[in-house]
């Protein structure tokens, strides 16, 4: 059950937040920063790429190296396939996952490591594997670990992660804002340098400070009602959320969303884009999971009984209303089912900008929703 009080209780929200949930949310502006700053300071703007890569290889654990390679390919397009390399291994443990380069990958591909541990034995010997292959090697991950050792011997280019005090403090949620935004950030400048997309020094100022701004919208001391991170947790007690997304960039942020609640959060989601979501979720929504399925005897007493689960459509867009759009078919179809449906947007502005504000507020939405229910 959520506890909807806490939502407006700056100061229960921060004891509930054993993880540093709340403060990686709310410093994701100033990791942008910092991240931006060492990756300078490693060199990435004094790359002189001879080309684009055949292909960008990304190899981490958990969600954080997920998400990066889901916003990283849809940002880069089809120029230069971003591939995760999944890990193997009987535990998510950083002594047990295991690597492994695909049998092409070659001297013109290009190989990230992104890590918020770096004492994965397996990503060392991965680095060592590529430099041995003549793969190009890139590695973000805390400075002193035995990561940044593995990438000095390897001829790598190594950008410490940007890291808070607090981080060490408990376990760091591989859905956690600010690891995501510390890992992303070098990537980011890093893909510019080379031409695969365009984040340029200024372009991730303005995330930064879009980030900024977000955190000043959707931080603890704004009440609920005019948060709209705690509307969002608020709306999503106690329903099964079916994420719609519309618009490419809105695709990443939909994806790790409903990761987010799940890890975080511990609530199962279904996410699809649209139009193609119409059809997938159709008949989810027609279902016993509509609001207006009741298929019980009415007479029935209920007074014991657990409420029903019914779906409620979470609708993420990348650009104003108006245009080619499916969202009005979307309405319909929710409403026609009495299934609500909420709606994020974002500011005008640049790619970058409007991804990172649906990210931020989705972020604080997810922790919001851990903190107020327990998880």
């Amino acid at each position: 059950m959520l506890d909807e009080s806490l939502l407006d209780s700056p100061e229960g929200l921060a004891e509930a937040d054993r993880r540093g949930l709340l403060r990686g949310a709310a410093e994701a502006g100033a990791r942008v920063r910092t991240a931006a700053r060492h990756a300078a300071e490693a060199g990435v703007g004094n790359l002189k790429p001879d080309g684009r890569p055949r292909a960008v290889l990304i190899a981490g654990p958990g969600a954080a190296a997920t998400h990066t390679a889901d916003l990283l390919g849809t940002l880069a397009g089809p120029g230069s396939p971003v591939v995760r390399l999944a890990p193997s291994g009987v535990a998510p443990a950083a002594g047990a996952l295991r690597w492994e380069l695909p049998g092409w990958a070659g001297s013109v591909d290009l190989l990230l490591i992104t890590t918020p541990d770096g004492t994965e034995p397996s990503l060392a010997l991965l680095a060592d594997q590529a430099y041995r292959r003549g793969v190009t090697v890139v590695a973000v991950a805390p400075a002193g670990t035995p990561l940044a050792e593995a990438a000095g011997a390897s001829h790598a280019l190594f950008v410490p992660m940007a890291t808070a005090p607090y981080d060490h403090e408990e376990p760091l949620a591989a859905s956690s804002p600010g690891v995501f935004w510390a890992l992303l950030t070098p990537l980011l400048a890093l893909l510019d340098r080379i031409g695969l997309l365009t984040a340029p020094p200024e372009a991730l100022e303005k995330v930064a400070d879009r980030l900024d701004r977000i955190a000043e919208r959707c931080g603890p001391a704004i009440v609920a009602y005019s948060n709209p991170a705690k509307t969002v947790a608020a709306e999503l007690a106690d329903v099964l959320p079916v994420v719609w997304t519309e618009g490419a960039s809105a695709g990443p942020a939909g994806r790790r969303f409903a990761a987010a609640l799940a890890e975080l959060a511990g609530r199962p989601a279904v996410v699809a884009e649209l139009p193609e979501a119409l059809a997938a979720h159709g008949a989810l929504l027609a279902g016993p999971l509509a609001a207006s399925a009741d298929p019980d005897d009415f007479f029935r007493d209920r007074v014991e009984d657990a409420p029903a689960l019914h779906a409620r459509v979470v609708l993420l867009r990348d650009r104003p209303s108006g245009g080619l759009s499916a969202a009005p078919t979307a309405r319909d179809l929710a409403l026609s089912h009495d299934t609500p449906i909420s709606e994020l947007e974002p500011e005008e502005g640049g790619e970058l900008e409007t991804l990172a504000e649906l990210i931020a507020v989705t972020d604080f939405a997810a922790v919001y929703l851990a903190l107020a229910s327990g998880a």
